[in-house]
């Protein structure tokens, strides 16, 4: 199972067509795969967005607002180029609090609020090297009669947390450029900033996303750092086979 994880990440690069921009000319570094993913959405006002990303980044807007994200799911398939995973090293689960941005030269891509982990060694060493918001939670992510049931709790944090469940419902679609379901999950970087605050840029790559339309029961959504209200728009996917950039400063233009 873990050459079969390796050889769909890399597999990957064979699909380009539907990537907004090139592939970068650098090497690709890491590969992991996403399983039981929820995209749970929720529209929010652009001025509450704003406080939470810098001002080299435009937050991007559809419809009229901002959007904020909450996607639990497993990862599997952690690797460095060229190495199969490590068994007890490479899968955990994870939860990204996420916003949509844009870049002075006009990359679009995720600005994370924060990320969840299960695993306190990929959190503590994600956010030391990678500059990215982790922290160690407690997690869980179990299927049961039909429904994906999850809780997590940030440690030394207890009013953040997240608890629901989720499935699937409907055909698998692939989302229609343009579209809302386009803009919210066709993401191929993502932003950050380094100790001194100038603005990194992590480059991915996938396939398109494999979505349907899902139902979920949402009990707990203080893992946001904004006020959720209303009923989020939900889409599930069972799994996606990635490769990652490391992160590069851009600089100033």
């Amino acid at each position: 199972m873990s050459a079969g994880a390796a050889a769909r990440q890399a597999h990957s690069l064979e699909q380009v067509e539907h990537r907004p921009w090139p592939l970068p000319a650098r090497r690709w570094t890491l590969g992991q795969t996403w399983e039981d993913m929820l995209f749970a959405h929720w529209r929010v006002r652009l001025e509450d967005v704003r406080t939470h990303v810098p001002d080299a980044l435009e937050v991007e807007s559809y419809d009229g607002s901002a959007w904020l994200g909450i996607t639990p799911f497993r990862l599997t398939g952690l690797r460095a180029r060229g190495m199969l995973p490590l068994p007890g090293l490479s899968s955990f689960l994870e939860l990204n609090v996420r916003t949509y941005v844009r870049a002075a030269d006009g990359k679009p891509g995720v600005w994370l609020l924060g990320i969840d982990a299960s695993s306190r060694l990929a959190a503590g060493l994600s956010r030391r090297l990678a500059r990215l918001p982790y922290t160690h939670a407690r997690m869980s992510l179990e299927r049961y009669g039909g429904w994906i049931e999850v809780e997590c709790a940030r440690v030394g944090d207890p009013a953040r947390v997240f608890s629901g469940r989720y499935r699937g419902d409907g055909e698998v679609f692939r989302a229609r450029p343009g579209s809302l379901e386009w803009f919210l999950t066709e993401r191929y970087c993502l932003y950050s900033t380094n100790a001194r605050g100038a603005l990194l840029r992590a480059e991915n790559h996938h396939g398109p996303w494999a979505l349907q339309r899902a139902e979920a029961e949402l009990e707990l959504t203080t893992i946001a750092p904004i006020e959720l209200n209303g009923t989020p728009l939900c889409h599930f996917s069972s799994r996606q086979d990635a490769v990652l950039w490391p992160l590069e400063v851009l600089r100033a233009s």
